[in-house]
């Protein structure tokens, strides 16, 4: 049984960190690109940032750049999204899923496995 346990969410001030966590069960999870995304009330959910098996290659949204970075600990089978300078602009539900890409790429999609997310709340 696949299962992805988001946590780390919260509620900050413009220009907070947070750092969200993700544990993965039931997948081989070092074998596998790894992405966080998003969805906003009322929005798609859209891609974030993804991580190639290995952590040598990642890739962010472009509203992203600069602000976060994603890793992973494979031997614990959990991926990370440090965020910081946040905007109100990045409130939403974050969600952790594997990446069918796995050489992650500008543009990369989600298999359809998905946790429950972590509400991440900015207020200006």
């Amino acid at each position: 049984q696949v299962q992805l346990m988001e946590s780390g969410g919260g509620s900050v001030q413009t220009g907070g960190s947070l750092r969200l966590s993700c544990t993965v069960s039931g997948l081989t999870f070092s074998a596998l690109a790894m992405g966080w995304f998003r969805q906003a009330p009322g929005k798609e959910r859209d891609g974030v940032s993804c991580i190639t098996w290995n952590g040598e290659t990642t890739t962010y949204a472009d509203s992203v750049k600069g602000r976060f970075t994603i890793s992973r600990d494979n031997a614990k089978n959990t991926l990370y999204l440090q965020m910081n300078s946040l905007e109100p602009e990045d409130t939403a539900m974050y969600y952790c899923a594997s990446v069918r890409e796995s050489w992650c790429g500008s543009l990369f999609h989600a298999h359809n496995y998905w946790g429950q997310g972590t509400q991440v709340t900015v207020s200006s």
